[in-house]
């Protein structure tokens, strides 16, 4: 197939891009940078330069191809809100070129938004179209596609890691070098999903290959690491100490990650595995915080 790929720069996209491209699919591959193009073209990638504001261009890409893969975000998590929105925008346009060529736009959102009740692991056919994070807006920006005719499935992420990037893990990571210690809240037995970036990238193949429109798959191998587990990691890879800290000073400590850092974000992937014969294989979320690179 032919497949517009937009982030096919960053951390997920790029190994999505090598998964397309060695199973013999044909990418053009959204870049935002002149240095992004010239990756592009050095993997033998046809470059679409443009950012995921461009709408048109988006629009353009998109019609032009069998299918389409959204991994790009922005994410500047001070923004968070704003890029939801942003992001929505960009679901919208992509939407209205695939009604047209009939292809597969494959979406990207995040398991918590699949979150039944609180405490309860995140399943793949739980949607709440209230749900407080803002990145439901993703998902509510493909179903408005899939209502005007558009064939929209989902991938939701979990914390996805290999030993340079571990999602939010590498916010955590960050504030303990700047703070000198490795907290968490509580008592630290709320849970995080996690899942190898190797293994996320062969999930979005398989998603397009075989998915069905209307569909949400779970980027999840481990349903939940306590974060209390992921804060001790930390401290051993750097060398700080540990602090539990209370409810009332998680906002002073961590900023905007205090809205996920004492939230469970536990989730299953039962049915994922099931539909696409999807298994993980990578390293754990502790193995590779152990193994970071950037020690």
């Amino acid at each position: 197939m032919r497949i517009f790929l937009t982030g096919a720069t960053g951390f997920v996209g790029a190994r999505v891009l090598a998964e397309l491209t060695g199973a013999g699919h044909r990418v053009l591959g959204l870049a935002r940078s002149p240095s992004g193009v010239r990756a592009l073209l050095a993997a033998g990638v046809e470059p679409v330069p443009g950012d995921i504001e461009d709408l048109d261009g988006l629009h353009r890409a998109a019609a032009d191809c069998d299918a389409v893969i959204h991994t790009a975000f922005d994410h500047d998590f001070t923004r968070y809100a704003a890029n939801c929105a942003k992001d929505a925008r960009a679901i919208a346009a992509l939407g209205g070129a695939v009604r047209g060529s009939g292809g597969l736009l494959l979406i990207t959102s995040v398991t918590p938004v699949g979150t039944l009740a609180a405490g309860q692991p995140a399943i793949e056919t739980a949607f709440d179209a209230h749900h407080p994070l803002p990145r439901i807006a993703s998902e509510l920006a493909g179903q408005a596609a899939a209502a005007a005719g558009a064939r929209v499935a989902v991938v939701r992420l979990s914390q996805i890691h290999d030993t340079r990037r571990q999602g939010l893990v590498s916010e955590l990571v960050a504030l303990a070098r700047r703070t000198g210690v490795s907290a968490y809240v509580g008592d630290g037995a709320n849970r995080w999903s996690a899942a190898h970036v190797a293994d996320t990238a062969r999930l979005y193949r398989l998603a397009l290959e075989h998915g069905e429109p209307g569909s949400r798959f779970h980027a999840v191998a481990e349903e939940g690491v306590p974060v209390r587990a992921i804060a001790e990691a930390i401290a051993r890879r750097i060398g700080v100490p540990v602090a539990a800290l209370p409810p009332d000073r998680a906002g002073a400590h961590f900023g905007w990650l205090a809205a996920f850092a004492g939230r469970d974000m536990s989730a299953r992937s039962d049915a994922t595995q099931a539909r696409l014969g999807w298994r993980p294989e990578g390293r754990g979320l502790l193995a590779d915080i152990d193994a970071l690179e950037d020690g």
